[in-house]
């Protein structure tokens, strides 16, 4: 028989494990229903594709080499004079664009892929993403050094093709990306990550950049590249049509590079990076010239506003308001109705 003295704290123990595991469920209940299914963004847009590219500025589009990036800009919201950061280079560059904050404070200045270093510390545009509402991501890298960014997460599925690799190009590219799309719809998910389609789709596309630096950047190579670059953009728009998504949503365009830099370099070719930075879509101001100063790093934020999701104030990401049709989103929460 048990003695007395030494039941009292059995049975203790078992209710403190009883109101442990129920106030867990609880907390993942609560977290399932506030975090991926009941929160009413109030925004018309469901998806984002950030296309991000290198080499590219204004005159790139002189002489009618990228059709589809010029119906996009006509039908949205540009700046040309977005800033980069410093060093301008490629993985740098991409760092503080997926985590929202300038080079000092990311930690990233080399330009390779060193498995030693480890992936970044800071939390991503990923991350936030699915604390703030749940949401997916699917990234597409066309470069080795980044492979620094992709660091293994429930919620996002990488996919990278790098120059070491001969048929890696634009429309390889996009054939990954209809391969991707099609196991996303078939009910069994892709992989072990993303059950369903992506609510943000992340395209690297460098071709234009790479043939720049080892053509001429008057090139007829150079020339081809762009039109290939926009060729595969226009595949991708294609397919979220055939998908029945385009009507819900935004593209973001923007690069790691300008015309005449190279991105992929061992130390920065220029002290002051000058990037486009483009947002059409559902949502975005028609023909509308961005006046407010833009960073490559806002990228982050304004994607999280598109989707009608909370910025957090710990980024340097500022959202770019100017751009929208409407005022601010709605809260994620629905409002509390005094008595």
């Amino acid at each position: 028989m048990t003695h007395p003295s030494l039941l009292f704290p059995s049975i203790l123990v078992g209710l403190l494990t009883v109101l442990l595991e129920t106030g867990l469920q609880a907390s993942v209940d609560t977290s399932t229903t506030l975090g991926r299914e009941a929160i009413p963004t109030g925004s018309p847009t469901e998806h984002v594709i950030l296309f991000v590219l290198e080499g590219l500025s204004q005159e790139s589009l002189q002489g009618g080499t990228m059709p589809s990036l010029s119906k996009l800009i006509k039908e949205g919201a540009v700046t040309w004079s977005a800033s980069g950061v410093k060093p301008a280079l490629r993985l740098p560059t991409m760092a503080s664009l997926v985590t929202g904050m300038p080079v000092e404070k990311h930690g990233i200045t080399w330009n390779f892929f060193e498995f030693s270093r480890g992936y970044p510390r800071s939390p991503s545009l990923f991350d936030y993403l699915d604390l703030s509402g749940g949401r997916d991501s699917a990234i597409f890298y066309m470069d080795e050094s980044l492979y620094q960014l992709a660091k293994p997460e429930p919620y996002t599925d990488y996919q990278l093709c790098g120059a070491l690799r001969p048929e890696c190009g634009s429309q390889k590219l996009v054939a990954y990306i209809q391969q991707y799309l099609q196991k996303a719809t078939s009910g069994h998910g892709y992989g072990h990550a993303i059950l369903s389609l992506p609510h943000l789709l992340v395209v690297h596309l460098p071709e234009a950049g790479r043939a720049g630096v080892a053509q001429g950047w008057n090139s007829k190579e150079y020339r081809d590249a762009l039109r290939s670059v926009d060729g595969a953009m226009k595949s991708i728009l294609d397919l979220f049509k055939q998908y029945s998504l385009l009507d819900r949503t935004t593209i973001l365009v923007t690069a790691l590079s300008g015309k005449g830099t190279d991105a992929g370099a061992e130390s920065p070719t220029t002290d002051s990076p000058v990037v486009p930075w483009i947002v059409s879509g559902v949502g975005i101001k028609r023909g509308q010239t961005i006046r407010q100063p833009v960073s490559i790093i806002d990228t982050g934020a304004t994607v999280m506003r598109i989707l009608g999701l909370n910025t957090h104030t710990e980024w340097d990401s500022k959202v770019v308001e100017e751009i929208f049709k409407t005022a601010a989103a709605t809260s994620a929460m629905p409002p509390v109705k005094k008595p």
